[in-house]
């Protein structure tokens, strides 16, 4: 019953975190809410395994918020730097890795 409450506890900050993806004034807070949604999602999958006695959404959990992070970070890094190649790469098609 705790676990359920647990679970059910877990909704409304996704709620929130989603509502501030969503009209949230920076694309800083946008990453972040979605970030944290995702981490929520990590945690709701856990207790749902937990509740129906599915250990194997454990593994489902972990993957989920692996990938979570990676995206974060690909998200970040594109906004950043415009590309989502090597960081030195200046684009400039000659392969000399952008020495002139």
């Amino acid at each position: 019953m705790m676990f359920a409450a647990a679970a059910a506890g877990l909704i409304i900050p996704m709620l929130m975190a989603l509502a501030r993806g969503l009209m949230g004034p920076t694309l800083y807070d946008r990453v972040l809410a979605g970030n944290s949604f995702g981490t929520k999602t990590v945690l709701l999958i856990a207790v749902l395994g937990f509740i129906g006695g599915r250990p194997d959404f454990l593994d489902i959990a972990l993957l989920y918020a692996l990938m979570n992070f990676v995206g974060t970070i690909a998200i970040l890094k594109f906004f950043r730097y415009r590309n989502l190649g090597i960081a030195g790469e200046t684009g400039n098609g000659n392969g000399d890795g952008g020495a002139a």
